[in-house]
């Protein structure tokens, strides 16, 4: 895929609000919006993966009700943090 990085970041911002779950909704919009832009590819990358997981899986794995798998483990503390502090 040929995407510019702000039609990426848009298509990831619009993945992060608009889940399916609405307490997912709030939690990865927030995210996305405070740190998509500073971002790099890998973790562009990575956030990108995570946006295809479900989300009931998401959930668990953000409020630490199931282990996040490896790949993903830093990327979900980050998130976790994130929302934890925004409290």
């Amino acid at each position: 895929m040929n995407e510019t990085r702000e039609n990426r970041l848009r298509r990831m911002k619009m993945r992060s609000m608009r889940r399916g779950i609405k307490e997912m909704d709030i939690i990865l919009e927030r995210y996305a919006d405070d740190n998509l832009a500073t971002m790099d590819d890998a973790a562009l990358d990575l956030y990108d993966a995570l946006l295809h997981e479900n989300d009931q899986d998401l959930y668990q794995w953000v409020t630490g009700q199931q282990p996040a798998p490896d790949r993903f483990h830093g990327l979900i503390r980050d998130i976790s943090t994130a929302i934890s502090g925004a409290e």
